[in-house]
């Protein structure tokens, strides 16, 4: 049997990629795969995280649906990226809604956003906002946990795509009918009894049908088809918001209903360091 030369391209994506794994097993950020590896482009980045999501069905995960990723401005201008990315999420990211987020996160910071559970394949030689509509079974309101595996949040475009999109983890509220618009639905997310920040469903894409439909196109390109039955976050509406150990964070929408979570306290070892 034949055996293909690693190239030298095939060596750093899978050298970034034991890196990021390493750095999320062992609780340690990492720095950045770009300073290390600046030829790493976003083919490369896409292939890193995908070595780590099979690496993470091997352990046991399984997929749930996709995250789409830096939609709106303000997330763009927040990491100073100027197009979207997604990353799969995986059954080992949820959490109930009104439940505790994973102590295992390093450096969380939470978002809210509209979510669209797929009553059909998104397979249509076009898609876009209409045809997202018509397979949308329901949406939900969600707060997204968004993550980083790499150091102080000091990320570029493909950093953030090969760390599975700064994934973290997720909660979905109660499903509901489409609204008449959804560019209108606004979410309002509170810290405790403190609203903080708020957005508009149009923030992301213009229209957050549009994000699926991007994240649809963009899977087609690579031989992937969105199934039904699948989860689509469809992009924080605002910037994201850090997270402390101890803090609740509701997201509340007129439209949609609402959905929380609360973040563990602090251990003594966490308290005294």
């Amino acid at each position: 049997m034949n055996h293909a030369t690693p190239t030298a391209v095939d060596l750093y994506v899978r050298a970034i990629a034991d890196d990021l794994d390493d750095a999320w097993r062992r609780g340690v950020p990492t720095q950045p795969p770009s300073a290390r590896y600046p030829d790493l482009d976003l083919d490369g980045a896409y292939e890193v995280q995908q070595i780590n999501i099979r690496r993470a069905l091997a352990r046991g995960d399984t997929p749930t649906g996709n995250k789409v990723g830096l939609t709106s401005r303000a997330m763009q201008q927040q990491l100073g990226v100027d197009q979207p990315d997604f990353g799969v999420l995986l059954s080992s990211m949820y959490v109930p809604n009104g439940g505790t987020a994973p102590r295992s996160l390093l450096q969380p910071r939470i978002e809210a956003e509209i979510a669209f559970v797929l009553g059909a394949d998104l397979d249509a030689a076009e898609i876009g906002v209409d045809e997202v509509l018509r397979a949308t079974e329901s949406v939900l309101p969600a707060l997204e946990i968004i993550d980083s595996r790499i150091a102080d949040w000091k990320i570029t475009l493909v950093d953030t795509v090969a760390d599975n999109a700064s994934s973290g983890a997720y909660v979905l509220g109660t499903p509901v009918a489409v609204p008449a618009d959804l560019r209108e639905v606004e979410l309002v997310l509170h810290r405790g009894d403190d609203q903080i920040a708020s957005g508009f469903g149009r923030a992301a894409l213009d229209h957050p049908a549009e994000c699926v439909a991007w994240l649809a196109r963009s899977l087609r390109v690579r031989g992937e088809v969105l199934r039904a039955g699948s989860v689509v976050l469809s992009g924080a509406v605002h910037a994201s918001v850090p997270a402390l150990p101890g803090e609740t964070f509701t997201a509340r929408s007129q439209a949609l209903g609402s959905v929380s979570v609360t973040f563990p306290a602090a251990t003594q070892e966490e308290s005294q360091g």
